[in-house]
């Protein structure tokens, strides 16, 4: 099997369309044509030459996009929240492309966070079989005591 290669659900993903699991659904209720042949089947492989259309729209790739963003706090780290709070890709709604956080950021906490459209980056930096070691400084208002430090290098065990 050649390496370029792909499933189509991650072809679709990747066109920016929509999710892998969305793009997952819309195959199976087949929504989804390769080359004008009708694919209801997961795993599917294309060639980059392959034409794909989902729903009637020919889907075109989109050019990678990466924002180093600032997080505040009392922002959710998210492209949509259930409650209405403020989600970082509210940023960004003036963007023609669908974006999304690589990893996360607590809602009280503040921070540099990538964006991006590109799905196989951030896997990359995300999934624990490829072991990128990430960084985070946490400051205090106070000090803490040297029993409390010592906690803290044991871990804290939570619900």
């Amino acid at each position: 099997m050649s390496k370029e290669l792909e499933r189509l659900q991650k072809r679709i993903a990747n066109s920016g369309y929509t999710s892998r699991r969305k793009a997952e659904t819309l195959i199976t209720e087949g929504k989804v044509k390769l080359n004008g042949e009708t694919i209801t089947e997961l795993g599917t492989k294309v060639k980059p030459s392959d034409n794909v259309e989902v729903e009637g729209v020919k889907l075109e790739q989109e050019d990678k996009l990466y924002i180093l963003f600032y997080k505040p706090a009392q922002v959710i780290t998210s492209v949509s929240d259930d409650r209405g709070r403020t989600v970082v890709t509210d940023y960004f709604e003036d963007l023609e492309t669908r974006i999304y956080p690589v990893g996360r950021l607590d809602y009280d906490t503040s921070g540099l966070l990538i964006l991006t459209n590109d799905g196989e980056f951030t896997n990359l930096m995300t999934h624990p079989r490829y072991k990128i070691k990430k960084k985070y400084v946490a400051k205090l208002k106070g000090y803490l005591m040297r029993d409390e430090v010592k906690q803290l290098e044991k871990g804290i065990q939570l619900e």
